[in-house]
């Protein structure tokens, strides 16, 4: 079955499965990295490539459940939400996958290795990430609850708890971030130059893969919020 027919097929009368869907994907995408890095961890780079596919694969699986969306989503069928508003939460999920494509890329293109002081910091770190994300996921997934009650208040309550443990990962990710490139600075005389510039990126884009997470938390509170 094609995207096409298997998306359009979830539409229905609302748009919120396929935006689900969307997400599903976007999710199963980024805690993919966590088998990655264990791979490179060990230097187990056979692994280490088959992740970076299921990831890249992944990935392009969120890119055609995103163009789907667009092309199906109603111009003029009512819509429990305006359509912008579904069309910006839909590109802002899919920033999630773009960024573990990026990490994964880079990573086995250069065959980057984790410092061993910084493997364990660093796994937890990219977990921080990965249960962002899943918390993004709780999130979207009570959108049709919240539609099925009629936006009731007890459930918008539940939406918005959900965004405010949300906020607090991020910001634990966020501490994370800090206490790694502080080890990172005590180590920078021992490793290569070009090695530590790229470490340093590659610290800043898992944060960022957190922070894409929360965004989609963002935009789903001012969905909520109309």
């Amino acid at each position: 079955m094609s995207f096409g027919s298997s998306i359009a097929g979830l539409f229905g009368r609302s748009p919120i499965k396929p935006l689900q869907k969307h997400y599903d994907t976007v999710h199963d995408c980024a805690r993919t990295l966590a088998d990655f890095f264990a791979a490179v961890t060990t230097n187990d780079w056979d692994k280490a490539r088959a992740a970076r596919q299921r990831i890249a694969d992944l990935e392009n699986q969120a890119d055609e459940l995103k163009k789907e969306f667009r092309l199906s989503l109603p111009k003029s069928l009512f819509l429990p939400m305006p359509r912008t508003d579904l069309l910006e939460l839909i590109s802002v999920q899919d920033k999630v996958a773009n960024k573990a494509k990026d990490i994964s890329g880079l990573m086995l293109g250069r065959q980057m290795t984790i410092p061993p002081v910084l493997a364990d910091v660093m796994q937890a770190y990219v977990q921080g990430a990965i249960d962002t994300s899943a918390q993004a996921q709780k999130a979207i997934n009570e959108l049709d609850e919240l539609i099925e009650t009629g936006f009731s208040g007890r459930e918008i309550r539940m939406i918005e708890d959900l965004i405010e443990e949300l906020d607090r990962l991020e910001r634990a990710n966020d501490d994370q971030q800090v206490t790694i490139r502080a080890t990172l600075f005590k180590l920078e005389t021992e490793l290569s130059p070009v090695d530590v510039i790229f470490l340093y990126k590659i610290i800043e884009w898992v944060g960022d893969l957190a922070d894409r997470a929360q965004k989609v938390g963002g935009r789903l509170q001012m969905l909520v919020a109309r």
